[in-house]
């Protein structure tokens, strides 16, 4: 037994004496033919995200103004509100609340008793406007039509 392990390492030190000069005979091949250097398998990414082979230092840069840069939003023009025309589906009297809906969207605005003219009930067709709360639209600037 003691033969066939040393046999064995040498066959394995045989094999790796084999890659290694495989390996350097590859590296020379390679050497030889004049392959590509390291500068030409560096790649660079744009200002766009797409990879180019031009260095950063050598692209054309696009000069920007201060004053071009917007740092905060812009504001919103006022735009003239929209009148929308629907039909009061529910109206609570008591607690001074209800409900229009849309004749369009069919959506459904929440009104409060004091953006409603008196003398409204349920089924009047009206019409109305919308303002943004922290619960949703609702609908204010009401008018009753006939």
């Amino acid at each position: 037994m003691a033969g066939s392990q040393s046999f064995g390492k040498r066959e394995n030190e045989k094999k790796k004496q084999a890659k290694r000069l495989e390996k350097q005979k590859r590296k020379e091949e390679r050497q030889a033919a004049g392959t590509s250097s390291f500068d030409d398998m560096i790649a660079y990414v744009d200002e766009n995200g797409n990879f180019t082979n031009i260095p950063p230092e050598e692209r054309k840069k696009e000069t920007v103004k201060l004053e071009d840069i917007a740092i905060a939003t812009p504001k919103k023009d006022e735009m003239e509100p929209e009148i929308l025309k629907g039909r009061v589906e529910h109206f609570n009297e008591a607690k001074g609340y209800g409900f229009i809906k849309d004749l369009v969207s069919a959506e459904k605005y929440f009104f409060h008793v004091s953006s409603a003219p008196a003398g409204i009930a349920e089924g009047n067709t009206v019409t109305f406007e919308t303002e943004k709360s922290a619960r949703g639209m609702n609908a204010v600037s009401i008018t009753l039509t006939k």
